[in-house]
């Protein structure tokens, strides 16, 4: 038996409505395969939250003076370092007031104020802070000498990270770095920071 032209249109349309079903069912999976991968990566890239970096990039001495002459040799010093914070994030980094910490041999010689303030996305905030230290330390004399003082410096910078005005995570930037003074030239030889 023959079947009608009417039978195989409806056929052909109960068809191709399944076909658009079928197309669309693969689009809906594909774009969310597509928005899976794309939160993914945002979540991995840019709400990966990292440390910032807190360093000392130069020193420059303005007072400098010694005596050896006592028993305890002392050492007056005055100096400007530029700091900086690196903040590697995709949101800014707001740090609280903090200060650092000059240590000569073990012992601690001073502290100079950290101001608090905001590194911006991805970017490195430079500072300029002043430093008073004094120390009598009966090892100071062999370094005298020798004509060059290895100083210490430690901070820890506590603070949040700001992503999109809306998470906030807290972080701190630590530093450990070391300079030496030419005593006779009164100058910054050598600065490492870890």
């Amino acid at each position: 038996m023959a079947r009608s032209d009417a039978e195989s249109a409806t056929d052909h349309s109960q068809a191709l409505r399944k076909k658009k079903r079928i197309r669309c069912l693969v689009y809906i999976a594909v774009f969310a395969v597509f928005q899976i991968v794309v939160i993914t990566v945002f979540a991995l890239t840019v709400m990966r939250v990292k440390s910032p970096k807190f360093r000392i990039r130069s020193v420059t001495i303005e007072e400098l003076t010694t005596d050896t002459n006592t028993a305890n040799p002392s050492l007056n010093l005055r100096f400007i370092a530029e700091t900086t914070v690196k903040n590697p994030n995709f949101g800014r980094y707001k740090f609280e007031e903090s200060s650092i910490t000059v240590v000569y041999g073990g012992t601690v010689i001073g502290d100079v104020a950290v101001p608090k303030a905001t590194a911006r996305t991805r970017a490195t905030r430079r500072a300029t802070v002043t430093g008073d230290v004094t120390t009598a330390n009966s090892n100071l004399g062999n370094d005298v000498s020798a004509g060059f003082v290895t100083l210490n410096t430690i901070s820890t910078l506590r603070g949040k990270v700001y992503l999109m005005n809306m998470i906030k995570k807290s972080k701190s930037a630590e530093m450990n770095c070391t300079f030496n003074i030419n005593l006779t030239e009164k100058v910054v030889r050598e600065i490492s920071c870890k």
